[in-house]
């Protein structure tokens, strides 16, 4: 039998249970796995609500012949009689029933997968990824992607429910300078002419808010072409949100709302509002980034005033230069790192620039790295400014402020990972606010907008901009969870002049700036309202959630580290031909011409 054959469904597998005792049912999935012991055939069937346990009995011959053909994977249909399990299973939802089957029909056979499907399989992730539509039948894949569809449903529920309306932005559109790169696509029509896909809808967004839409969101595909990591992916989903005739305060206060639902449906947590709120020097100043975890401490401290009169050159000449001496104190620390952990954090902040790391132990003897330069009472003083303890660490970076938060501030979330002190299901939010208008780009020599250029200053800096751009702040926020950035968004300029001065803060000739944004300039000159919006990263949301560590656990169809597709091989090449039609020519390399 194959297609659908003559039973319909009547239930899902996982929703049976014992009040369905003595109904007849049809149900129709996979075979997980099915068991022979001569005169039973026990056959656990599973679909996407969960696995139920079928009984063929040899009494009847010719569907105990039938259910002698079954392996892993063969869809069925079955139909029988719900009966109560003489062995009952407790780890099974259905545990406590079974089905006699009465009617088989295998709607399709399958050939031995190359992974098996199951939750504990350990297969390398290569494997999982190449044979993804079978990694997705696995019961856990197949929760996190309905958790997923879960929170959209929210998501959209809310914002219909507070006056949003939800409009689509094109996928085709101009390449624009906004951080990372574009991926570009070659127009047949224009030679040599090119759109990008977007990194995000922020013009078309704030259009609509010009054409009187007055509220928007979409939950929007984007794209960026920037190296990988663990929470990164090119093509991934955001919640977009613009809202007309508000300033900070509106768009804070309406997403704290949706973060109580979210928390609350999702993961049964009550959160308190307001959520808490931190400047971003301040951050910068006590966590050393601008995503703190406050679910633990080892905060950062500046011990330049204790070592003014130090004799160590590395404390003197640091001070000197106008650096900063900073630690963090490890609590119990003297125990979990050892001398060759320490190495190997000496090695890790290396990777943020930092020349070493010097710690102190608070032991008998209260040791350190420089126990030749430093004298007893400068490490008593140190452990009492620090509030150290027997058995913590005090760990010193000394360098420019800029690398000491780096070095610091990812430290310290290294060693919370490491010693076990981020809990399961303890949750910390904050906004993060007052961020800089401005960030200063080593490489061009100039001042970068730090978001976007349609930021909008605080109106106390307005006149800083081209004289005091360092000292400019911007109407920027940023929500926080659990030291993960889930998104961020800004108040934006909705007046011709003062677009006209961020350009010019930035860089811009007038000429520039319209070949750029001159569409945009244009529409800000008739008649733009105040607005502001948010842009929330949802997968990074689905991982929050569903506490997946990996961003490609939660995307049905991700790509790898590479930017690859292993399942369909994308990217490719493509014909000469369709080449031609987009007016381009390929330069060869030694990676294509193997291909």
């Amino acid at each position: 039998m194959r297609g659908m054959g003559s039973l319909r469904r009547s239930v899902m597998c996982g929703d049976l249970r014992s009040k369905d005792i003595s109904k007849e049912v049809v149900v129709m999935g996979w075979v997980q796995r099915s068991r022979n012991l001569g005169s039973l055939i026990f056959t656990d069937v599973r679909d996407l609500k969960g696995i139920v346990q079928v009984v063929f009995n040899e009494e009847n011959k010719n569907l105990f012949e039938s259910a002698e053909e079954l392996k892993n994977e063969y869809v069925v249909a079955v139909k029988g009689i719900v009966r109560e399990r003489s062995s009952k299973n407790e780890e099974l939802p259905t545990g406590e029933i079974e089905i006699l089957a009465s009617e088989l029909q295998i709607l399709d056979v399958a050939n031995t997968p190359p992974i098996y499907i199951k939750d504990d399989d350990n297969v390398k992730e290569e494997a999982r990824l190449k044979y993804r539509y079978l990694d997705l039948r696995k019961p856990r894949m197949q929760n996190i992607l309905m958790q997923r569809s879960k929170l959209m449903h929210i998501i959209r529920n809310f914002y219909y429910e507070h006056g949003f309306h939800e409009f689509e932005t094109p996928i085709l559109g101009k390449s624009t300078p906004e951080g990372a790169r574009d991926y570009l696509v070659p127009s047949r029509i224009h030679p040599g002419e090119f759109y990008a896909l977007p990194q995000s809808p922020q013009i078309y967004k704030q259009l609509l808010m010009v054409a009187g839409m007055d509220r928007y969101f979409q939950i929007a595909k984007c794209f960026r072409d920037e190296d990988l990591r663990q929470n990164r992916q090119p093509e991934f989903t955001q919640v977009d949100v613009e809202m007309s005739f508000v300033d900070v305060d509106d768009v804070i206060s309406i997403h704290e709302q949706l973060f109580k639902q979210l928390f609350k449906e999702m993961v049964n947590v009550d959160i308190e509002l307001p959520i808490m709120r931190m400047k971003f020097d301040d951050a910068m100043e006590n966590y050393g980034v601008d995503k703190p975890d406050l679910r633990f401490g080892m905060e950062l401290k500046t011990l330049n005033d204790l070592f003014r009169d130090s004799e160590f050159n590395v404390f003197q000449s640091t001070i000197k230069d106008g650096g900063r001496i900073r630690a963090i104190n490890v609590p119990g620390g003297d125990e979990h790192i050892s001398k060759k952990g320490m190495k190997k954090l000496e090695s890790f902040v290396k990777d943020f620039k930092a020349k070493g790391l010097i710690h102190l132990r608070y032991d008998d003897e209260k040791s350190s790295s420089i126990d030749k330069f430093i004298t007893e009472e400068e490490k008593d003083r140190v452990f009492e400014f620090m509030g150290s303890k027997k058995g913590d660490i005090v760990l010193i970076v000394c360098d420019t402020f800029k690398i000491t938060c780096a070095a610091l501030g990812n430290l310290r979330n290294k060693l919370a990972a490491d010693m076990g002190l981020l809990k399961k299901g303890d949750y910390k939010l904050l906004w993060i606010v007052d961020f800089p208008l401005f960030e200063y780009d080593e490489e061009s020599g100039r001042y970068v907008a730090e978001h976007h250029p349609f930021t909008s200053p605080r109106f106390e800096d307005e006149d800083k901009m081209l004289t005091e751009p360092d000292k400019c702040y911007a109407k920027a926020y940023d929500i926080v969870i659990n030291g993960e950035e889930m998104g961020g968004g800004s108040i934006r300029i909705n007046n011709s002049d003062l677009q006209d001065k961020m350009f010019k803060a930035i860089g811009f000739t007038e000429e520039e700036a319209q070949k750029q944004f001159g569409f945009m300039i244009e529409a800000l000159s008739y008649g733009t309202p105040p607005h502001g919006g948010l842009a929330l990263g949802l997968d990074r949301m689905v991982q929050l959630f569903t506490d997946t560590p990996n961003i490609r656990d939660v995307i049905a169809f991700p790509k790898t580290q590479s930017a690859t597709c292993m399942m369909t091989d994308a990217p490719s090449t493509v014909s000469d031909a369709q080449l031609d039609e987009v007016h381009l020519d390929v330069r060869k390399t030694e990676s294509n011409e193997e291909n």
